[in-house]
């Protein structure tokens, strides 16, 4: 979907940013921990292989990452006496984290709904490479995020649907009135929470 802001030409003069939904799926990301050993360890693919061999939505999130084993190979990954290809390190960690994802949904919402909202941080697009004539005067800008947002958004970021993240963000800010499209791109968005 193209989008006929101000920055549809983002980085023509130097301007460096993203779009805002991408920013809002970052900042989601950043709210989800996990296993901190490297997947390509032997200690970070056990304790990946225990997580998703541990219930039904494993595999079917090893399924859906494209992990297509016999079971002997897996037991073999399991007992760690054969190591899983490259390639398969790398869906499994996909796998991982796309079931981790799933399993937080609910908290996410809890707690960046709670009180009414959560104030969201905006950082405008850097604009050192740009040359005087072309920047623009913006500011660090604050607002709210309502709990109706933050439930499309969990529900948008947990599919992967950035577009519909983009949607979200272009809704969430249009209560910055005429700096509205301004903020369509942004250097990053953060939040506690």
């Amino acid at each position: 979907m193209a989008q006929d802001y101000r920055w549809r030409r983002l980085g023509e003069h130097g301007a460096d940013g993203i779009p805002g939904g991408t920013a809002l799926a970052l900042g989601l990301d950043g709210m989800v921990t996990g296993i901190s050993s490297p997947p390509d360890t032997p200690r970070g693919i056990a304790a990946r292989l225990r997580y998703l061999t541990a219930s039904s939505a494993g595999y079917t999130a090893m399924d859906q990452a494209g992990i297509s084993v016999t079971r002997r190979t897996l037991y073999a990954w399991l007992a760690e006496e054969r190591s899983p290809s490259p390639a398969n390190r790398s869906k499994l960690d996909a796998a991982y984290w796309a079931l981790r994802r799933q399993r937080v949904v609910a908290e996410l919402k809890r707690r960046l709904s709670r009180g009414g909202g959560t104030r969201v941080e905006i950082d405008p697009v850097d604009q050192r490479e740009v040359p005087g004539k072309y920047r623009r005067d913006l500011q660090v800008r604050r607002i709210t995020l309502r709990p109706h947002i933050w439930d499309a958004a969990v529900d948008a970021w947990v599919a992967d649907d950035i577009e519909d993240l983009g949607a979200i963000w272009d809704e969430a800010i249009t209560g910055l009135g005429s700096d509205y499209d301004s903020y369509t791109h942004v250097a990053s968005v953060g939040w506690n929470a």
